[in-house]
């Protein structure tokens, strides 16, 4: 059974003074105004995956203010892993603190409990600014499958700002260098083969399916070292060049997911924003399929104002997809018209702002 969240509850998260939620796995559909905290409420969410959330924030932005009391976030999850129960917390001036069913645990665990995947506006552009945004974009679909991918990033990424402060000082003994390098290389061709398999699930996702959304070829560009031992003997062989740098300049690290609009086989790049938009919602959906081909369970599917991109017939298909899935996806909107095509699938959440803080409350379908 597909896992789904069955009560959420906020304290002193943003603007979220107290909140508490419950959901019986359909969609939720989020409207309110413009800065009424819809997206708090989907951050919240995302934040009960490993890494640091749709937003990328640091514990300390989230805390609610004047306040600044800290903030918790608890979740109960039904369905899949019936019972267990996720807590986060976050005190000011210290790091995000994860419980898993009341036990002190790593954030990797939270991979093994829920499959997210979300899209929001910053990745609008993502086909047309730098690279680092597409690397995260894949490898929070590598996360989707592999959920130790997370644990390979950060040794990979441990180990390379270790080097990098090596390369600023001009360490110039390889002795320095050598544990590093064979770290580096261990993990670098994990989240290669990581991120390589995950691009073949979605394309494989995409092929036959039923979608008003266009299909796109995705392929991996940057450095492809078969082995440990050719990465460790490859960052060697750069170290002269990376001390000129100051930083590594060869690894997955710079790698680079380019994506192309197949029926049209045009570059993303290149495809009107209309066009970059729906790729990006089919990557999404794909993902999801190939999860839920995968597991047997479709993940939480994050979309935070996907609805006012898209016109009328193209919202129904999205919607129509979704439930299909049987995925509890957290969509937010400025207003119930943009949902109502979901009708009596959906639940509905009523965000507004009462006068310096967040109310959140579930309406009826169809409430005005």
């Amino acid at each position: 059974m597909t896992p789904y969240l069955a009560t959420l509850t906020l304290s002193h998260f943003r603007s979220h003074r107290r909140a508490r939620l419950d959901f019986d796995g359909r969609p939720v559909a989020i409207h309110g105004p413009n800065g009424a905290g819809k997206t708090n409420l989907i951050e919240a969410v995302s934040l009960l995956s490993p890494g640091r959330g749709l937003r990328r924030a640091a514990a300390e932005e989230i805390i609610r203010r004047p306040e600044a009391l800290g903030w918790k976030v608890q979740a109960e999850i039904a369905g899949g892993h019936l019972g267990h129960e996720i807590e986060l917390t976050a005190e000011p001036g210290q790091s995000r603190a994860t419980r898993i069913d009341g036990k002190p645990s790593p954030q990797t665990a939270l991979a093994r409990l829920l499959r997210i995947v979300w899209l929001v506006p910053s990745q609008d552009r993502l086909w047309i600014e730098g690279a680092d945004g597409r690397r995260r974009f894949l490898d929070r679909i590598a996360l989707s499958f592999t959920p130790d991918h997370a644990e390979a990033a950060l040794a990979y990424e441990k180990a390379m700002r270790e080097r990098n402060r090596l390369l600023k000082d001009q360490i110039g003994d390889a002795r320095w260098y050598m544990a590093l390098e064979r770290q580096m290389a261990d993990s670098a061709v994990i989240l290669t083969a990581n991120r390589r398999d995950a691009i073949s699930r979605i394309l494989a996702a995409q092929e036959g399916a039923a979608t008003a959304f266009p299909a796109a070829r995705l392929t991996l560009d940057g450095d492809d070292l078969p082995t440990p031992e050719d990465h460790a003997a490859a960052l060697a062989e750069n170290r002269g060049r990376d001390m000129a740098a100051g930083r590594t300049l060869i690894g997955p690290h710079r790698a680079d997911l380019v994506a192309v609009y197949a029926d049209k086989d045009m570059p993303a790049a290149q495809c009107s924003t209309g066009e970059q938009k729906a790729l990006l919602i089919s990557l999404i959906l794909a993902n999801a399929r190939a999860l839920k081909a995968d597991t047997g369970a479709a993940p939480l599917v994050l979309l935070d104002e996907v609805a006012a991109h898209l016109d009328a017939g193209r919202r129904a298909a999205l919607f129509d997809e979704i439930c299909t899935l049987g995925a509890q996806a957290w969509m937010t909107g400025t207003g119930p018209e943009l949902f109502v095509e979901l009708g009596a699938r959906a639940q509905y959440v009523a965000v507004a702002d009462t006068g310096g803080a967040s109310e959140a409350r579930i309406e009826p379908a169809g409430a005005e």
